[in-house]
């Protein structure tokens, strides 16, 4: 049925092979008794991998019930995740921590330990193998409670706590009775810094059990338990039957095949409203004009892709199916409606035959010709064209202008499809992805955060990351936190003892105790402003070819250390005066550059391809984008060259010049704007990555410029922002946005910075990981 484009590389030896979708609208759940007398009430672990469906609804993972109360495993409304012991009287734990990424996996491993003499040692939260120590809410469990989970003839459930049904996807739920284990019992880290799962070995103990849903010969077996111990769970409200209610996924956290991967759903995050539910593969719509609902991961990614939309009821007029790149703006896509109509952008084509509830669309998307061929219970009807094959698209579905609902069943593949695929179209899930160029961004881009101690000290640039990855910076940006501070910009072209400040127009400054020297292992400071005894700092890192070579690929010959690889050169010049071109050495065109005069003051020059050649954005100012030919010379960059016209912040006659050029990296970097709505549902961003670090300018308007990264902000919601063109502290509000396993997401509303209902907003990010793989957090 699949044709595999090819594989990302990183499969691991152990492979999770099903999941089970727990739908909140059919009250699905797992139940049992627990063991008259388990091998311990008061030590036990579980851990389990799970993907949410519906957002933003308190939905239960476990429960257990005696006539004392409740012990559960909840998601709140405000996707916060609590722990509750006897009903949150005897012990009650809430996250600071949100959770409401629904396009990728993610572990918990829970710790009960109450005979422990440290109490925030009796309850132990793990999340992708990192323990939550950030607790809105915090009470522990006296000394020696038991819980109702593991406690004499408990009635266990999965996937609800009394009726808060879960609404998502479980997998590989292993309970441990008589021991308090770490993550490490359950997953570790791969090469590139992805936690995966592993293959449980120890004892499981009286009331313990596992679960892979693997076992599919019925809804009986499927929760048969395979530890040994023969501690079996009824399945309620599960569904083997094919077609939309089927609950067998092979939607999975570990990338195994064609087959067996993290499958694209519907994505409440890139949304214009409606209900998403049954692991996010059932929208209704809402009734309101035109609004879609769009696919997790795009299609316009290099392949061949195919999905199913089964019709539901509605009370609207039409139902629409196609790809589209937009969840609010009826523009950039391709229609099928339900009474035969077709329209591309706005514009109405041949008329096909109609559909209604029951039939099965399919749509077959070519991405490098952008032709949707559809199909209506597996006979052709034709084929759209989408006219932009640079703008995101999804597979869609969409509201219609009548003012009522119209429901879909969504099939990306992780259930058995209803129709063959056609020949060479994929599945689309995260093994189908073209593979990464780059599997670990911690190898060419590093966040790293140390404490000044007003002496000198080296800074190892793989101390934050699981695996200790390090390598040489050619360019290192450091910044203080708790404090006010310069932002310090020093490259190996130039050499370390000489530095920028991108919050000023100075010139360059040489002092060789800034950034006194680089390593194979990152770079040293000495007694300076990005040293100063018991001040927070962080560091961003970038690495380039480690050495230059003279480029006369421009008009100006250039000195240049490029990675290809990376995406990413240094290049200095000196100015003409005259309008020129300058070798960068990417073989790429660069979809940004950061421009300053080394030799006398002058504004940093700012080029970004979503503001184009005609216009520039100053480094270290708040003001907005500006036309002016005299910058890039109202030309775009080329795989060689980028031009400058007579600006001086890019080219004055005889002045020295560094430039810092970035061209996009499928999976590692991307550059490119949205749109503020004002909302704190805002604008969804896809990167192809989960990333590391981003960069937000207003491009309308007056503002700051923003940075944001994950050695600084450990979790969702990210609130610690620094700024380029400022030398203030961190500041910790306004929340701005989550990072995602494929983007990142705005959450404040009417912010100048972000989210300006109506504004161009410019960013650039950087990756942990490609969304082939990477975790949700």
């Amino acid at each position: 049925m699949f044709s595999a484009i090819k594989s990302n590389g990183i499969h691991g030896a152990y492979s999770v092979g099903k999941s089970l979708r727990f739908r909140s609208s059919a009250s699905a759940y797992l139940n049992r008794s627990s063991a008259a007398t388990p091998t311990n009430t008061l030590k036990w672990s579980l851990s389990l991998w799970v993907k949410r469906g519906a957002l933003g609804v308190q939905r239960s993972i476990i429960g257990a019930n005696i006539s004392a109360g409740y012990t559960s495993l909840s998601f709140l409304a405000g996707d916060t995740l609590r722990i509750n012991f006897n009903n949150g009287t005897n012990a009650q734990l809430v996250t600071s921590q949100v959770f409401r990424d629904p396009s990728a996996w993610c572990h918990i491993v829970l710790v009960s330990d109450s005979a422990n003499a440290t109490a925030s040692n009796r309850i132990l939260l793990y999340v992708n193998g990192v323990q939550v120590t950030s607790f809105s809410t915090a009470n522990y469990p006296a000394l020696n409670t038991a819980s109702e989970w593991n406690y004499n003839s408990s009635a266990q459930t999965l996937g609800t706590a009394a009726t808060e049904y879960f609404d998502g996807y479980l997998t590989e739920v292993n309970f441990i009775d008589g021991q308090a284990l770490t993550p490490s019992s359950f997953g570790a880290y791969d090469t590139n810094g992805v936690w995966q799962p592993i293959k449980y070995s120890g004892s499981y103990g009286t009331n313990g059990f596992y679960l892979p849903f693997s076992n599919t010969t019925s809804t009986t077996t499927l929760g048969y338990d395979s530890s040994g111990n023969g501690n079996n769970w009824t399945t309620n409200n599960i569904s083997l039957t094919a077609g939309t209610t089927y609950d067998s996924m092979t939607d999975s956290p570990t990338v195994s095949s064609a087959s067996v991967a993290n499958y694209a759903v519907i994505n409440p995050l890139n949304a214009s409203g409606g209900t998403y539910q049954d692991g996010d593969l059932t929208w209704v719509s809402p009734a309101t004009d035109q609004k879609s609902a769009l696919s997790t991961i795009p299609v316009t990614t290099t392949g061949n892709w195919y999905c199913e939309i089964t019709i539901g009821s509605k009370t609207g007029t039409y139902w629409n199916i196609g790809v589209s790149s937009s969840a609010t703006a009826w523009v950039l896509r391709a229609q099928y409606r339900s009474d035969g109509a077709t329209n591309v952008n706005g514009t109405t084509g041949s008329t096909w035959a109609s559909y209604t509830t029951g039939d099965v669309i399919g749509v077959a998307y070519n991405s490098s010709t952008g032709v949707a061929t559809f199909y209506k219970n597996n006979t052709s009807q034709g084929n759209l064209t989408v006219s932009s094959l640079s703008t995101t698209q999804y597979f869609s579905c969409s509201s219609d202008n009548s003012g009522g609902t119209s429901t879909y069943y969504v099939n990306f593949g992780q259930r058995p499809f209803a129709y063959t695929p056609p020949s060479g179209f994929n599945a689309l899930n995260t093994y189908n992805l073209p593979a990464a160029t780059i599997n670990n961004g911690a190898l060419y881009m590093a966040a790293t955060t140390y404490t000044g101690n007003g002496s000198t000290q080296s800074i190892n640039n793989g101390t934050n990351t699981t695996i200790g990855t390090t390598f040489q910076p050619d360019f290192v940006w450091g910044k203080s936190r708790s404090a006010v501070g310069n932002n310090g910009l020093v490259n190996s072209v130039v050499g370390p003892n000489s530095f920028l400040l991108s919050n000023s127009t100075q010139a360059e400054i040489t002092d060789a105790t800034v950034v006194s020297s680089l390593s194979s292992t990152g770079f040293s400071v000495g007694n300076n402003f990005l040293n100063t005894n018991a001040t927070t700092y962080v560091a961003w890192q970038w690495k380039a070819a480690g050495s230059t070579v003279s480029n006369t690929n421009g008009s100006i010959t250039s000195t240049v250390s490029a990675n290809q690889t990376a995406g990413f050169s240094i290049a200095t010049y000196t100015g003409t005066g005259a309008n020129a071109t300058v070798g960068h050495g990417l073989g790429v065109a660069p979809s940004m550059i950061i421009t300053k005069k080394r030799s006398s003051t002058s504004d940093w020059g700012v080029y970004h391809t979503s503001i184009g050649n005609t216009n520039y954005l100053l480094l270290d100012s708040t003001a907005a984008s500006a036309s002016s030919s005299t910058y890039w010379n109202n030309t775009s960059p080329t795989s060689s060259v980028f031009s400058i016209g007579t600006a001086d912040p890019v080219n004055a006659n005889t002045a020295t010049y560094v430039a810092y050029c970035f061209a996009a990296v499928s999976g590692y970097s991307a550059f490119g704007s949205y749109t503020g709505n004002g909302s704190t549902d805002g604008p969804f961003v896809y990167c192809g990555f989960r990333p590391r670090w981003v960069l937000i300018k207003n491009a309308s308007s007056t503002s700051n410029w923003f940075i944001d990264d994950t050695s600084r902000d450990l979790y969702n919601v990210t609130q610690n922002r620094l700024f380029p063109s400022l030398s203030n502290a961190e500041a910790t509000s306004p929340v701005e946005y989550d990072i995602l396993s494929n983007g990142f997401k705005i959450r404040i509303d009417s912010d100048a910075g972000t989210n300006t209902n109506g504004n161009t907003y410019i960013y650039a990010a950087f990756a942990e990981n490609p969304f082939n793989y990477s975790r949700a957090r």
